[in-house]
Parts: structure tokens; C-alpha cells; sequence
């Protein structure tokens, strides 16, 4: 729709922080309160729906002759309840009306009414499958809440709750559904009427909980009522829900999505249809609707939705699973942690993957801290991986708390972790990890026991074809100098990646190779006629850490590759040997041979040589079942663009478009690169800070 309309007038300031607001609209341009001078160059104006706050717009327009075009969030918003920090990823831009208010037609209900579209039955399954999938995934307009209800409504067997839904006082909604404070009055005494003797719930607005706004029916005292002041998941109160009353509620909406009962006292924009029992008649609706044809004006057809990433238009469906993607993970972290030994420059980071509404993040340097820590609720504790130590296994031991292990994913960021940057990929597993063949981790149980439908299968292939397609690895580093191949036509290149001295995968698992010159030796005993490149690990060749082979007589090499993007190298290789290297995982996805001289995660499937095999691992696994256990199932990923949760796919596009602007600071000094690092850090920590403070 963009260029649709040429220039739009504004006049309210927050509209100007709204990021694509004029590709939303479908402008050309906005221009910021426009004077009467201006109104001839200017196409249309808007507001903030009909509220007060937009009158100086409306009467601008209705001056001038320009049509108004009321602008309100939609109905799939966010994850928090709004302000700068949480723009909106779905947008209503109505030129008729606006779906609250039913003292005019809007919109939405003249596409209700008269659209030819709702008649298409591709359309209409369409619908049905969104709706499924929102009440499965328990996706609303705001998505922070918890699914829990508070304990005092949960009890055993019955037949369901009792509903109401209060609303913030004076609300536009409100006024504009033809209602008042009499109204909900009314609908209390009806609810009460109608269930002599059962629990009445008043469901007080998210605003009100927050202490934004007051309800109308918050204050209430009553025996027969119960007053529902925690904040809670729309889908997770409706299952309870026999019955809901409402005025104009969103809620009413989702009730009928539910398939609850739902009487309404105000002419919301779902009222008047034949879906619900209606205390006010609106003449204007004489068409009865489905429940698929209300779901495919309402939510498919009459907003406007953007990409949360990259900030471009894309269909309801995306921004569906993006918000029910921040609802599983929240819920995946609600608890309350305590994370052990965190370095300061991680906290951040660390804290952001931990994150879930309501909970408590806390960092501690030593379990003697630990008796400081508030009593009262239950814990889990977090260290990572590589700093695990027996103190540390003790104390959770003793303490019953369980302690799970933290550490970078596979698909990690634009830059070295060395260097400080940030990690757009976390594991955390509360068996093991994934590098520690010791023991079993989350990962191995998956690879051992999942079953992975064909869908998962299906997209773990896609992912492969665009890591390998868009030349990602974990680190993602600019090429410093090019590749060039000394080897003989026909000779076999075998690629071999070099491991830091000290990481804990080498140490923790290799057996009889446990270093890099070994491996080399053992490579070139076996092969004596290749053409062996051996490719130092990253954090070596940046200095950052130990491991480099220097002054080695006789080497048993052919040719040492320095700053080259690992993609170039796979270009080449024949073969790939490895002690434990994600190397070795990355020359799978990319259909090459690798020979393992230790155990790493992904060796002892039927896909790889193995020199140690590991005997508990006795599944045969395809290629695409191990990268939908490895990439789509075990790790966590994050954007630090959109500060949000994001699927692999997500994160693969946005490393690539890092890649591809080969990302200057890379090329830096390295002291430069790490205070830029730790500079992200701080401006993280402000944001998060601000986040929580509301």
C-alpha cells in the first residue's frame, strides 16, 4: 500500500516516533503540523483513533476538506502494554470510522457488512486455522501475562467460571459502544441474577492492574463477587469461562474465539452479528456472520501488520507466532533465578534471555552471597558452562536447588565471543551440556529420543539451505585476506579446524587426540598423500586466546589459513577432521565427510567417522533430524536489533545482513572492538532497566 496516498498531516508528537509510520499509513510522506498554508499539498490527516487527544487533527481536517484517517493499535499488539519501548506490530488505519466506536459506521464494520471477501471459502479456512492456532498458543492483543490463574479461583471440578469484564473508566471504547457507568451496573446485576449462588469474577482491565487507569467495577465489595486484580492470560481465564459479560471488552472478542458464552451490554465491534446475546441492537449489522468470517475481517483483513524485525509489512500469521514465541519462552523462564559467577560484561545479555514478566534475575559471584538472597521462593540456579565447578555442584546438592548450565549456541553473532560480543544464540540445559559427553545433556536426549514430525523436518531443511546459502558459521567474521589453494589437481584437501588449548570441549571430551598438533599428526599418518589445511581457531588467530602451533619441525601440514571466513574453507575441503570442532557440525549441513577424533554432539548418529564412539548413542539419525534436535529445538535466539526472542530462521537472515555489511567494528583494533562491546553492554543494561521500571 505504500505511495498509496501522497503526504499525510500529523499533529500529535508521538506519531513521529512511530518507526514506518508513513509505509503503514500508506503516505509518501508525513508532515508535521501542517498549517493552513500547507492543507492544498496535503492528501489526507491523522489521529490517534477519535479520542481527545486527536481533536486538533479532526477539526484540521474537517476544515480543510482533507479525509481523516483514524489510526489505533490493533488487536494482536505486543508483547507489554505499550509506550515507546513496545511500538505495535499490527496497526488499524480506518478512513470510514474507528471499530470502537459505534455511533457511525467504521471500517471494520462496513468490510463485516458488505465485503464479497468473506464469502471465499480459502479465506474463511484461513480463519479457522489463525483461530486455532490463537486460542493454542493463548496469543492477545498484549502477551506478558502469566497463564496461572490466581490460587483463590482455582478449584476442582465445577462447571467453569462466571465473567465480567471491567474496563478503565471513561474509556473511548466505552462511550463509543453507546455505554456508561449504569451500563456495567446493569450487567452486574444481570450476571448475578442469571447465576444465583455461583462465583462472580470481575476481570479488572490490565491498565487497572498496572495502576495506569481506574474500572468501573474495581472498587466494588461484594460477597457474591470476586474481584480478579492479577494480571493474567486472556485464552487462560476463558478455558475456566462458562459464561462472560461484557460491555465492549476485547475480551468478548476472545471469548468468542474460545467459544465461551458471551453476553454483551454495549455495542462492541463483535456485537450485533448473531454471535453473541446482545443487550443493544445495532440496525446498521443485519448480516449474521460465522465465527471464521468475524476472525477474517477482524483480524486478517482490517489491520495492518509489521514485521517485527524488519520493520515491513507481512501477514497476520507471522506476527501470530512471533508474540507466541515471546509467550513459550517467557513461560519456559518463569521462575526465579540466581546466576553464579556471571561476568559483568554478561549480565546484560544474560539477564535478557533469563527475562519473564514478574520474575527476579539476580547475580551473585560466590554461593556465600547466596544467604543474602530474599527466602520465600523456590530458585534455579545458572552458571556457565565452562566455569562449573564442585563447589558450586555441592552447594546446589545441598541446597536442593537445581542448577542448570548455560552456554553460547551455534549460531552465535557477527563478531567473537572473546571479544565480548554479544550472543544472539544461548543453551541452557538442566541435564547436562552439550559438550560434555560424560554425562548425557538435554541435547543428546532429544537426538536420542525425539520424534520430529515431517513439518520439523521440512523446515529443518529450509534452515540448512539458507545457513549454507547465506555462508553463516557461528562467528560470522569479515574475510581479512583471501584463500589461495596450493594443492595439486586431483589431490584430496582435507580440512582440518583447530581448537583452543583450554576449552572445555577439547578437555572434557576427547580420549586419546587431545590437541591440535596430535590431531594434525594423526590426520597426516592416516592421509600421507592429502592436502591438509589447517584453520586456527578464530579466538587463537585474534589473539584472545591460547592454542597456536609455532616453531613445529617437520609440520604436518600443507598450508595454514588465517583470517578466512569459514564458509571459504568448506568451499574447498574434501573431508573434515576434527577433534570435537562445531567445524565438524557445519561440514555436515554442507554434505561433506567428517571424521571425529573425539565426541562432540554431534558424532555417534550414523553420520560421521568416528574414532570414539560413544555407546549409549545407538540412534541412526538423518541430517535434517539432527539440525531440527540442534538448531530448531535445543538452543534460544535472540535479536539485540528488535530486543526480542526470534526464531533460528530470524536469526540466520539477520546474521547473514551482518555478514554482508562485513560489520566495521570487526575491523578495529582489538581493544576497540571490546569497549564497543562493552559500550553495547551499558546501553543494554540502561534499556533494561527502563523496561522493568515500566
Amino acid at each position: 500500500m505504500a505511495g498509496a496516498l501522497g503526504t499525510v498531516g500529523v499533529f500529535a508528537p508521538g506519531l513521529l516516533r512511530a518507526r514506518g509510520l508513513s509505509r503503514w499509513i500508506g503516505a509518501e510522506r508525513i508532515r508535521f503540523w501542517p498549517t493552513g498554508a500547507t492543507a492544498r499539498q496535503l492528501d489526507a490527516i491523522a489521529g490517534w483513533g477519535h479520542k481527545p487527544t486527536a481533536a486538533r487533527a479532526r477539526e484540521y481536517a474537517q476544515r480543510h476538506g482533507l479525509p481523516y484517517l483514524a489510526l489505533e493499535d490493533g488487536f494482536l499488539r505486543s508483547v507489554g502494554l505499550g509506550g515507546q519501548r513496545e511500538p505495535p506490530l499490527s496497526l488499524i488505519v480506518d478512513g470510514r470510522g474507528i471499530y470502537y466506536d459505534a455511533r457511525s459506521p467504521s471500517g471494520l464494520e462496513e468490510l463485516l457488512q458488505n465485503d464479497a471477501r468473506l464469502e471465499d471459502a480459502a479465506l474463511l479456512a484461513r480463519a479457522a486455522r489463525f483461530r486455532e492456532r490463537l486460542v493454542e498458543t493463548g496469543v492477545s492483543k498484549y502477551n506478558h501475562a502469566p497463564d496461572e490463574l490466581p490460587p483463590e479461583l482455582e478449584r476442582d471440578g465445577g462447571d467453569g467460571l462466571v465473567v465480567i469484564a471491567d474496563q478503565t473508566y471513561d474509556d473511548a471504547s466505552v462511550v463509543g459502544a453507546l455505554a456508561d457507568a449504569q451500563t456495567f451496573e446493569r450487567l452486574l446485576e444481570r450476571a448475578l441474577d442469571e447465576h444465583p449462588g455461583e462465583r462472580v469474577v470481575v476481570k479488572v482491565h490490565p491498565a487497572t492492574v498496572a495502576g495506569k487507569k481506574r474500572g468501573y467495577l474495581a472498587g466494588r465489595r461484594d460477597s457474591r463477587i470476586a474481584l480478579m486484580s492479577a494480571d493474567v492470560n486472556p485464552q487462560a481465564l476463558l478455558r475456566r469461562t462458562k459464561h462472560l459479560y461484557v460491555v465492549s471488552s476485547q475480551l468478548g472478542f476472545e471469548g468468542l474465539l474460545a467459544g465461551t458464552q458471551v453476553t454483551c451490554f454495549g455495542q462492541g465491534f463483535y456485537a450485533g452479528w448473531g454471535l453473541t446475546v446482545d443487550e443493544q441492537a445495532c440496525p446498521r449489522r443485519s448480516r449474521k456472520l460465522s465465527l471464521e468470517q468475524l476472525v477474517a475481517g477482524a483480524l486478517l483483513l482490517y489491520p495492518r501488520y509489521r514485521h517485527p524485525l524488519r520493520a515491513e509489512p507481512c501477514e497476520a500469521e507471522t506476527v501470530l507466532e512471533h508474540l507466541a514465541l515471546q509467550r513459550r519462552m517467557f513461560a519456559e523462564n518463569r521462575r526465579d533465578w540466581v546466576c553464579l559467577g556471571m561476568s559483568y560484561w554478561k549480565r546484560p545479555f544474560v539477564r535478557r534471555f533469563l527475562r519473564s514478566p514478574g520474575r527476579r534475575v539476580r547475580f551473585v559471584q560466590s554461593t556465600s552471597e547466596l544467604t543474602r538472597l530474599p527466602a520465600g521462593r523456590e530458585l534455579t540456579a545458572v552458571v556457565w558452562a565452562s566455569k562449573k565447578t564442585p563447589e558450586v555442584t555441592r552447594w546446589a546438592e545441598s541446597a536442593r536447588v537445581p542448577l542448570w548450565q548455560m552456554e553460547d549456541g551455534f549460531l552465535r553473532s557477527a563478531g567473537l565471543g572473546s571479544d565480548l560480543t554479544a550472543p544472539g544464540s544461548l543453551v541452557l540445559d538442566a541435564e547436562g551440556i552439550y559438550y560434555d559427553p560424560s554425562r548425557p545433556s538435554a541435547l543428546e536426549r532429544v537426538l536420542q529420543t525425539a520424534e520430529f514430525s515431517a513439518e520439523e523436518l521440512q523446515r529443518a531443511s529450509r534452515l540448512r539451505s539458507s545457513i549454507v546459502q547465506g555462508r553463516i558459521s557461528k562467528y560470522n567474521l569479515p574475510a581479512a585476506e583471501a584463500l589461495r589453494l596450493g594443492a595439486a589437481p586431483g589431490q584430496r584437501v582435507l580440512l582440518v579446524p583447530g581448537q583452543v588449548a583450554d576449552d572445555a570441549s577439547v578437555r572434557l571430551g576427547t580420549q586419546h587426540v587431545g590437541d591440535n598438533l596430535e590431531l594434525l599428526r594423526a590426520v597426516r599418518q592416516q592421509h600421507p598423500d592429502a592436502y591438509i589445511l589447517y584453520k586456527p581457531h578464530p579466538d587463537v588467530l585474534s589473539g584472545n586466546r591460547q592454542g597456536g602451533l609455532h616453531g613445529v619441525e617437520d609440520p604436518p601440514w600443507n598450508q595454514v589459513i588465517g583470517q578466512v571466513p569459514l564458509a571459504a574453507c568448506l568451499d574447498l575441503a574434501h573431508e573434515v577432521h576434527t577433534m570435537t570442532s562445531l567445524v565438524g557440525f557445519e561440514a555436515l549441513l554442507r554434505d561433506l565427510p567428517v571424521v571425529t577424533y573425539g565426541q562432540p554432539f554431534y558424532a555417534g548418529w550414523g553420520l560421521t567417522r568416528d574414532h570414539a564412539p560413544l555407546a549409549r548413542r545407538t540412534r541412526r539419525l538423518s541430517l535434517d533430524e539432527l539440525v531440527a534436535g540442534t538448531l530448531l529445538r535445543y538452543p534460544r535466539y535472540f535479536s539485540w536489533s528488535a530486543r526480542c526472542f526470534v526464531s533460528a530462521e530470524d536469526k540466520v537472515a539477520e546474521l547473514a545482513r551482518a555478514s554482508g555489511e562485513r560489520f566495521l567494528p570487526q575491523r578495529l583494533p582489538r581493544l576497540a572492538i571490546k569497549a564497543s562491546s562493552l559500550l553495547r553492554s551499558g546501553i543494554e543494561w540502561w534499556h533494561l532497566r527502563g523496561l522493568e521500571r515500566g
